[in-house]
């Protein structure tokens, strides 16, 4: 008989703590994986370098003789800093401002005639050929942009942006003229050459940009980017406005920046 009583407690514990633990599996939930990702709003500083392709299109007049159009590639390596700061307005959306200043090794050269001219004289009895020819130059020593930035976030860490704002510069034209006339008829005569000294005109431009990039975070504070800009800065007067130079440039640049204490933030998965 105590047997049996024995046996009926000892089932009677089994089955209840079976069902405790059914019960306490139902209600049981795993807890949620949380991960810290470092956000992007607070300010930062950085390098940049790249290579642009500038465009120096110019009217030129030669010694008041006739007017010409002329281009320079005006290519070179670039290399600057910039800083700027970001607001991360909610998990995919960014904005920001950034300023940048760089130095350019940006430079182009042409040589070779630039007008040429029939010039009637002796009373229709002969004529003259006028020629300029000379050596110019344009140069691009520095820029700087003043922009805006609008990007989303393709992951926590991979931003994706557009650009734009303000541009300044200095744009430096040189040259160094030629001036020859030569009788060409009746009969040829020995041309008469006079070359201008070589002189140098250096013009601070404002004018607008426009690009697109992307940045990449590999850590709490630093992060890598690539950026295109295309620059204009207008059309303006050199030499007492005997020459109108206008200037465009394209800008492909790698950079990386470092972000003063990047606010946290709590993603769960």
């Amino acid at each position: 008989m105590n047997r049996i009583l024995v046996g009926s407690a000892v089932a009677s514990i089994i089955a209840v703590t079976s069902a405790y633990a059914a019960d306490m599996a139902v209600k049981y939930k795993a807890p949620v994986a949380v991960a810290t990702v470092y956000g992007w709003t607070g300010g930062y500083v950085g390098l940049n370098a790249g290579y642009s392709w500038g465009r120096a299109e110019t009217t030129i007049l030669p010694l008041s003789i006739a007017a010409t159009n002329m281009r320079h590639d005006v290519n070179g390596g670039v290399f600057g800093v910039q800083a700027g700061y970001n607001w991360q307005l909610d998990p995919k959306w960014v904005l920001g401002v950034e300023a940048d200043v760089q130095v350019t090794g940006q430079r182009g050269d042409r040589s070779g005639p630039l007008a040429s001219l029939l010039i009637p004289g002796c009373l229709g009895d002969c004529t003259f050929q006028a020629t300029v020819s000379g050596n110019t130059n344009s140069s691009l020593p520095w820029f700087a942009t003043f922009r805006g930035r609008a990007g989303v976030l393709v992951d926590p860490t991979w931003l994706i942006y557009g650009t734009g704002g303000l541009a300044v510069g200095e744009v430096k034209f040189g040259q160094q003229l030629t001036l020859s006339v030569q009788q060409i008829r009746p009969t040829v005569l020995t041309a008469v050459t006079v070359t201008t000294p070589a002189v140098f005109d250096t013009q601070s431009r404002v004018g607008w940009t426009l690009g697109a990039g992307t940045e990449k975070k590999f850590g709490q504070n630093w992060s890598a980017k690539l950026e295109y800009l295309y620059v204009d800065l207008g059309t303006k007067s050199y030499f007492n406005s005997t020459q109108d130079v206008k200037f465009r440039d394209h800008i492909v640049r790698a950079g990386i920046n470092y972000a003063f204490s990047p606010m946290a933030v709590v993603a769960k998965y």
